[in-house]
């Protein structure tokens, strides 16, 4: 792989030192570049390809494209009629994996479209982090990739998984998933692009089907140039006493334009909040927030929050009294809006993930 390509996987916060990471899958078009289990945690998890691991585990039919309609749209169809890969990873029962697991799927040719399947499987009371980073190489022009991902968190299971997607401004991404919760397993989904996209579009969904399940789903994305985006979040509550939380945070600029989704079902007794925040860098920019909120029972209490604007003048004003030029105070208040400590991640993960953002934070 060449040096180009090796500096933008650390921009999607793929790291190359074995001992920072529980297990690796590198995806390359549609050739596996690796698939390893670091050596302490052979007894604790799976990671492989999703065709290998059909083929070793007869069982993981009844997982497969359960979750995830293949007739859902044109795109499910086509990861259906042919799959490049993708990882199966299965954290086993009880096992508490502390360091992250890593993905990472690159595309590395002009005019390919790359269609992936991932499964991914928290056994009962298991917990684990995953970082996924999607990208293109920095010389390949117009691009495809399409995404399949299912999650399952069993009972009193806990996955937290963080993704974050670098394309180029000639590419369409079709990201497809969906999670199932069991009783008192919680799911946490945290999503960030950072970079020009021509198309993407993305409506993954949390089923909360478990007594005390819980599903919070965050997404931070910057639109720029011609980009379009339409990106969204749904949990379905279904289990008596679940949880969710879905919280959006978008900026755009240039003459992009970024639909931030949001929607919450209550079919039981549950609570849940959705938060869609927008901030506008430019005149030519749109953003429109789409807030939704079902509620078939009186015992769902579900609420929203929806705000979209500029920067406020009286905020530039402030920090500049305090010594700070106009830009640098743009700069500080795009990056406090852009916070990821609302991933909710543990320490060390989470300053990987925000050494990503500040790094793109930069060219704003």
């Amino acid at each position: 792989m060449d040096k180009r390509a090796l500096e933008s996987l650390k921009d999607v916060g793929i790291k190359g030192n074995e001992k920072e990471r529980a297990g690796s899958y590198f995806l390359s078009n549609r050739s596996v570049l690796m698939s390893r289990i670091n050596r302490s945690f052979k007894d604790k998890l799976e990671v492989m390809d999703i065709k290998d691991a059909l083929k070793k585990h007869s069982w993981l039919r009844d997982y497969y494209w359960k979750i995830v309609d293949k007739d859902q749209d044109e795109y499910t169809k086509a990861a259906y009629e042919k799959e490049d890969g993708g990882y199966f990873i299965r954290v086993f029962e009880g096992e508490k994996v502390d360091l992250p697991l890593q993905s990472c799927m690159l595309v590395s040719a002009d005019e390919f479209s790359q269609k992936v399947h991932n499964v991914i499987i928290a056994e009962r009371g298991s917990e684990a982090n995953i970082i996924s980073g999607c990208l293109a190489h920095p010389g390949v022009g117009k691009a495809e990739h399409i995404g399949i991902s299912e999650f399952y968190i069993k009972d009193n299971a806990k996955l937290n998984f963080t993704m974050t997607h670098r394309w180029n401004e000639s590419t369409v991404v079709r990201p497809r998933s969906s999670a199932l919760i069991g009783d008192s397993g919680k799911f946490v989904s945290n999503y960030i692009c950072l970079n020009p996209v021509k198309s993407l579009q993305m409506y993954p969904k949390a089923l909360c089907n478990g007594k005390g399940s819980a599903a919070v789903l965050n997404s931070l994305v910057f639109g720029d140039g011609g980009s379009c985006f339409d990106i969204g979040s749904r949990v379905l509550l279904n289990g008596h006493g679940s949880r969710g939380e879905v919280v959006s945070r978008t900026i755009a600029k240039g003459k992009s334009t970024v639909i931030a989704r949001g929607m919450l079902e209550g079919n039981a007794k549950s609570k849940a909040h959705l938060e869609c925040s927008g901030l506008l860098l430019s005149r030519n920019a749109k953003i429109h927030a789409v807030p939704e909120l079902f509620a078939n029972t009186p015992e769902a209490d579900l609420s929203h929050e929806a705000a979209v604007g500029k920067i406020a003048e009286k905020e530039i004003i402030y920090l500049m009294s305090r010594g700070v030029s106009k830009e640098e105070a743009a700069s500080i208040i795009t990056r406090g809006f852009m916070d990821v400590t609302i991933f909710g991640l543990p320490e060390k993960l989470r300053r990987s993930v925000q050494d990503v953002m500040d790094k793109a934070i930069k060219g704003f």
